[in-house]
C-alpha cells in the first residue's frame, strides 16, 4: 500500500514539475515528422494481464510492423527528435501516466510484450508476479541495449538467448530482495545513469 502512495505521490508531482519539459517535447514531435505524438504499445503487466504502455513516439509512423526490437542507433525508423528523446530516455516520461492509472510502477521489471513472455520458464514467470516499472536494475545495465543488439549476428535471436534471460536474472533478484530503500537506489542510480 504505501509503494502505491509513494507511486502516485510522485508521478503525479513529475508531471507537474516537468510540464513545461513534456509540452516543448509534444510541440517537438510534431513539427519534426507526421503521425501522432504518442506512441501505445501493448505490454504483459501483472499477472499477465495486457495493458497500454504510453511513450512519446521515436520513430516514424507505423514503424512496430518492421519489427519489436530497435537494432542500433542507426535504425532509419527512428526521427532525428526520436534519437534524442530515446537518448536520454525522455521517450519515457509519459508512463508516469501509466503509474497514475495503477498499471505500473515506479520501480519494477520493465514490462515485455507477449510475443517473448510466451518465452519465459516457470521461475522467470514469477517478474509477471509483481507491477512492471518505469526503472529497474536490468534497465540501468541495458542502458543502450539498442547497441548492445548490434553486436548479435542474429539481434533477436541475441535477445532471446542471451540478454533477455540476463534481464530476467536481474529482475528476480529485485523481486527476491525488493523494498522501499531498494527502490530510492535504483530512482538515483537511473536519474545518475542518465545525466553521465
Amino acid at each position: 500500500m504505501f509503494k502505491q502512495i509513494f507511486d502516485f505521490i510522485f508521478a503525479l508531482l513529475g508531471l507537474l514539475i516537468l510540464s513545461p519539459v513534456l509540452l516543448f517535447i509534444v510541440i517537438a514531435i510534431k513539427i519534426s515528422s507526421k503521425g501522432k505524438v504518442f506512441y501505445y504499445q501493448q505490454r504483459m503487466g501483472k499477472d499477465e494481464i495486457p495493458f497500454r504502455l504510453f511513450k512519446f513516439r521515436t520513430m516514424v509512423a507505423d514503424a512496430d510492423k518492421k519489427g519489436l526490437l530497435t537494432i542500433g542507433n542507426n535504425d532509419n525508423r527512428i526521427t532525428k527528435i526520436g534519437f534524442f528523446l530515446r537518448k536520454y530516455k525522455l521517450d519515457e516520461l509519459p508512463q508516469l501516466l501509466n503509474v497514475l492509472n495503477g498499471s505500473m510502477s515506479l520501480v519494477g521489471p520493465r514490462p515485455e510484450v507477449e510475443k517473448y513472455t510466451k518465452l519465459y520458464n516457470t521461475e522467470q514467470k514469477r517478474v509477471l508476479s509483481v507491477k512492471p516499472g518505469i526503472t529497474d536494475f536490468a534497465s540501468i545495465k541495458y542502458r543502450n541495449e539498442n547497441e548492445i543488439l548490434t553486436n548479435f549476428e542474429n539481434p533477436e535471436k541475441g535477445y532471446i538467448e542471451q540478454v533477455m534471460p540476463d534481464k530476467l536474472k536481474l529482475n528476480l533478484a529485485y523481486i527476491n530482495h525488493r523494498s522501499f530503500w531498494m527502490d530510492l537506489k535504483i530512482i538515483f542510480a537511473t536519474i545518475l545513469k542518465i545525466v553521465k
